[in-house]
């Protein structure tokens, strides 16, 4: 299985505000073919599922959001707040929930791949199966 990895993301601030550009170009860590926004109730959890071959590159647009990986043998908990400036890449074949811990948080979330329910692995017997398979 591929890395997770952390991206720093860029930004410019004047004193009439700031621009974080997202240019989808070779430093984009992804092909994007889709783009979603998720927005959790404080403390709810979302996504609990994992994909076959989807990579999600998750960039935290409000609040404070903690990801919530994890394979068969490991776990990792990531906390992403829209100040920190980082955002993570998750490929595929990783289980994975996004915990909102801040009211009206928003997370925005690449995907490399178009919706396919075909993808979606979505109960962690069903995902330890799978990655048995391979």
């Amino acid at each position: 299985m591929r890395k997770i990895k952390k991206f720093k993301i860029k930004n410019y601030s004047n004193k009439t505000g700031k621009l974080i550009p997202i240019s989808f170009n070779k430093q984009f860590p992804i092909n994007a073919k889709r783009i979603f926004f998720l927005y959790g109730k404080k403390n709810r959890t979302r996504g609990e599922h994992a994909h076959k071959k989807c990579s999600q590159f998750f960039i935290p647009v409000w609040g404070k959001i903690i990801l919530n990986i994890k394979t068969p043998k490991t776990k990792k908990r990531i906390v992403l707040n829209h100040l920190s400036k980082t955002a993570v890449l998750v490929p595929p074949k990783y289980w994975c929930g996004v915990k909102f811990i801040d009211k009206n948080s928003i997370l925005m979330v690449a995907c490399d791949k178009y919706y396919n329910f075909n993808d979606y692995l979505g109960t962690f017997d069903e995902y330890k199966k799978y990655l048995k398979k391979l």
